[in-house]
This record gives structure tokens, C-alpha cells and sequence, in this order.
């Protein structure tokens, strides 16, 4: 289902943006309840864990990549595309290098942010939906071709309260996010070197 939202939202993002966001975010909150579910039904599976990254990651990455087009400078975006998959593959290949059966298993790591983003769910959910809420107004608020990133974050900024408090709460719980790749990165290089 998640797969078809996407491929659906995307073929009308230009068209229809409103539509595409209600789309895309339906897609993302899918991804949650698929979670929920399959632990709750006790159907984990590593399959479905590597399923579920891709499935994020080609998600993010093609929002990244219109983003990319439509701000300066881009290459922001596709930076953080490549930090985003580079972070959550090393992730996963280290961990099951180190034998273990989830990605999410980073009691032994040495970081108490990665094992906080990990071990409480609230928190990473308030990370990684502060990071999709980020990008989809970023993509909404867009107005003039080859716009200024930072002069249109300073807008919505300025812009209203609402607007205000939705950009920051997002804003925060992405740059959490971003620190934690980075962490992911430096622990997983470690780990296979």
C-alpha cells in the first residue's frame, strides 16, 4: 500500500501539491502502523526490516531529489539523500555483520543518542516524522523557481505563528535525526573496519 501511495503522490506532485503531501504523509504514517503491527502479530521479520528501509529510503529520496530542484542551493538535498542512505545501510550492514537480527539493537554502542533514538519509539518517531513534516513544507511553501532555501525558511519563519511552530518542532526533530546518521555512519565504519 505504501508502495502505491508513493508512486500515486509522486505522479501529481507538480499538479497537485496538497494532494501529493496528504499522499506522501498517509504513506509515511503507514510505515508506523506496518511496524505496530507486525510486532504485535509477532510477524518481524529481517526481510520485512530491509523491505521497510528501502521502501523509507526510495521514499525520502525522491522527495529529496524534486527538493534538490527546486531550491539553492540543491546540492543541500542530495547531500542529506546520501547521509540518509549511507547512514541507515552501514546501519544494517554492520549490525547484521555483527550477527545480530535487527538493525535496532544498539545496546553495545557507545552513544547514548543512538541508543535513545533506537530504544524509545516516541522519540524516534518524533525524529523521523519532524523529518518528513520538514521536507513536505519545504515542498508546499515553495513558490518561485530556483528560490533561496534559507530566504524561504526565514519567510515561513516570519510568516505566522502556526507556521512558525510547525517548521521549528519539525525543524528539531530532523536536525536529531541528521545527528543521529551521522553518529550511524561514524559507529558503523568503526564496526566493519
Amino acid at each position: 500500500m505504501r508502495v502505491l501511495l508513493n508512486i500515486v503522490a509522486f505522479a501529481m506532485c507538480f499538479s497537485r501539491k496538497w494532494l501529493f503531501a496528504i499522499l506522501y504523509f498517509i504513506s509515511f504514517m503507514c510505515d508506523g502502523v506496518d511496524g505496530w503491527f507486525a510486532r504485535k502479530l509477532n510477524q518481524v521479520s529481517t526481510f520485512g526490516a530491509v523491505l521497510d528501509m528501502v521502501t523509507d529510503r526510495v521514499s525520502t529520496a525522491c522527495l529529496l531529489a524534486i527538493l534538490s530542484q527546486l531550491y539553492r542551493p540543491g546540492l543541500i538535498f542530495l547531500l542529506l539523500l546520501g547521509l540518509d542512505v549511507a547512514s541507515h545501510w552501514l546501519q544494517m550492514y554492520s549490525t547484521f555483520l555483527s550477527g545480530k537480527s535487527s538493525h535496532k539493537d544498539v545496546n553495545d554502542k557507545n552513544s547514548w543518542l543512538l541508543r535513545a533514538y533506537y530504544q524509545h519509539r516516541y522519540f524516534m518517531a518524533f525524529c523521523c516524522v519532524g523529518s518528513e513534516v520538514l521536507y513536505i513544507f519545504l515542498f508546499l511553501i515553495h513558490d518561485n523557481l530556483d528560490e533561496s532555501l534559507v530566504t524561504v525558511c526565514m519567510n515561513a519563519v516570519e510568516g505566522s505563528l502556526p507556521l512558525s511552530v510547525i517548521f521549528t518542532v519539525s525543524l528539531f526533530g530532523w536536525g536529531i535525526k541528521q545527528i543521529v546518521n551521522v553518529i550511524q555512519v561514524s559507529l558503523s565504519f568503526g564496526a566493519i573496519a
